[in-house]
């Protein structure tokens, strides 16, 4: 009996959950942490599929191998006549349902290859947010994302509704807030209560968190112009608290999150927040705000989302990490090597304080339809990059290091773990994104040589050296200037 086993324990993480030796016919993305290989023994399958009176799912007290999130872990065995899922939650049965599609699909047709996973998260929160205050994203765009993110073992859908250019969810209260006059983008576009039950559904039956915010004091333009008051106004609390009582008991009352943002603006009522705060929890729900934002303090507010560098997390206080995970400001081949690369938070894996990550979709250029937002911001690479480094924890360095360049070594582990993550990413955008908008082609077999910038002074009709010929190194106006591979 051959059998290979493949372990990479939390703290030896860098770039991936396995180590360099890998099977070349599992495109599993994430990778998992622990996979033992019998390759003496094969599972067979009935018209590509397993057979589903030999699957089985079984609850268990517990993974013992998982050290951290046990209610996301899981073990997959699949032995020649079984194939055996066990977890503690439902929420690791759905993970687990995953990796062996994966594993179903990256095979020959045939069989697949008797084996045994044991698998867990690094990070608690891995998800995605869409501005959907500035640029409408139909319900349909989004169940899509929800369904083929969740695939990759993403868990929160964080949905951005309210901004200065439209307040996209439906009000019966106040059903001026709908009013297409208040619009200043996509005008009367917004979601129905019924499509925001909708999209919650959705979010439960794919294993995903939806976490809605409502942001505010500031961004709240849209409101002003359809209320005729400020927030921070006593008329504004008002209408405000009416607002969250409709958006947290009817609209999302399974929701047990609501984001409050408090991000860019100036506070003119120090009550507001507090009381804001104090009225959500009444509701039955727990806080998430913007930092840098308003100030709390431990048991202030339940949680933290890190938007700027400026944003630090705080002893006692869970944090999201946002911070160099806005893609809308991306390029779309340089930085995924960097976000692959960064380690959350600066963390190996997640903690009390550090729940995980999200990335942001900002909508500030009006684009012309759903397939842009997707193409031009390069969501689909970029999520895949996130995915596994949020599930497998590790990285390099911070985002904002020189550690997330792809090393021009090719022997390097940091080198190595890209290739194999790009390899299993298009292994994927021809297989499960077929027909999508996936904005990326192979890369590392590319090289690029880089030459220091030359000053314009601002006149674009300027050339320089390199336009007429490659060299090490050029001279222009008694200046050296290098280039670089």
């Amino acid at each position: 009996m051959k059998i290979f086993t493949y372990i990479v324990l939390t703290t030896l993480l860098l770039l991936s959950c396995s180590t360099t030796e890998r099977k070349e016919t599992f495109q599993l993305l994430p990778e998992p942490k622990m996979l033992t290989i019998d390759l003496s023994g094969q599972h067979l399958l009935r018209l590509g599929v397993p057979d589903s009176s030999l699957v089985s799912e079984k609850l268990v007290n517990a993974i013992p191998k998982a050290i951290i999130n046990p209610d996301e872990a899981y073990r997959l065995r699949i032995t020649p006549d079984s194939i055996l899922i066990e977890a503690t939650t439902e929420k690791g049965i759905y993970w687990a349902r995953q990796t062996l599609a994966q594993i179903v699909e990256s095979s020959d047709g045939n069989s697949v290859p008797a084996l045994e996973i044991t698998d867990w998260p690094a990070f608690r929160i891995r998800g995605f947010m869409h501005d959907v205050g500035r640029s409408y994203i139909s319900v349909d765009e989004i169940k899509k994302h929800i369904r083929l993110l969740s695939k990759f073992k993403i868990n929160v859908f964080h949905w951005h509704l309210t901004e200065n250019q439209g307040w996209r969810l439906e009000s019966n209260v106040f059903p001026q807030l709908n009013d297409p006059v208040h619009y200043e983008r996509h005008h009367a576009q917004y979601y129905t209560v019924a499509q925001a039950h909708e999209i919650a559904e959705y979010c439960r039956q794919h294993n995903m968190l939806l976490i809605p915010e409502i942001d505010m004091p500031g961004h709240s333009a849209a409101f002003v112009r359809a209320i005729g008051h400020d927030m921070q106004s006593p008329e504004g609390m008002k209408v405000l608290k009416r607002l969250m009582e409709e958006i947290c008991t009817e609209v999302f009352p399974d929701a047990p999150w609501i984001h409050i943002g408090t991000d860019e603006v100036q506070f003119t009522n120090p009550s507001f927040v507090p009381e804001m705060v104090a009225h959500v929890r009444g509701l039955g729900k727990k806080v998430i705000s913007w930092n840098p934002g308003w100030a709390y303090r431990s048991g202030e507010i339940d949680a933290t989302q890190l938007w700027s560098y400026r944003g630090k997390a705080q002893p006692g206080i869970p944090a999201i990490d946002s911070r160099f995970h806005y893609i809308n400001h991306f390029d779309a081949f340089g930085d995924i090597v960097a976000l692959y690369n960064s380690r959350i938070a600066d963390a190996e894996k997640g903690s009390d304080d550090i729940a995980g990550g999200i990335v942001a979709v900002w909508n500030d250029r009006l684009l012309p339809n759903d397939e842009q937002i997707v193409l031009q911001n390069n969501f689909y690479p970029l999520m895949l990059a996130f995915a596994e480094r949020t599930w497998c924890g590790g990285g390099s360095e911070y985002f904002d290091k020189n550690g997330t360049i792809l090393p021009t070594d090719e022997n390097d582990a940091v080198f190595n773990g890209f290739v194999d993550f790009e390899k299993r990413m298009l292994w994927h955008k021809k297989h499960t994104f077929t027909d999508e908008p996936f904005a990326y082609v192979k890369q590392t077999n590319v090289k690029w040589r880089i030459t220091d910038a030359f000053p314009n002074d601002g006149d674009l009709l300027k050339s320089f050296p390199p336009e007429t010929g490659i060299d090490d190194t050029y001279e222009y106006n008694g200046i050296g200037y290098g280039s670089h591979n």
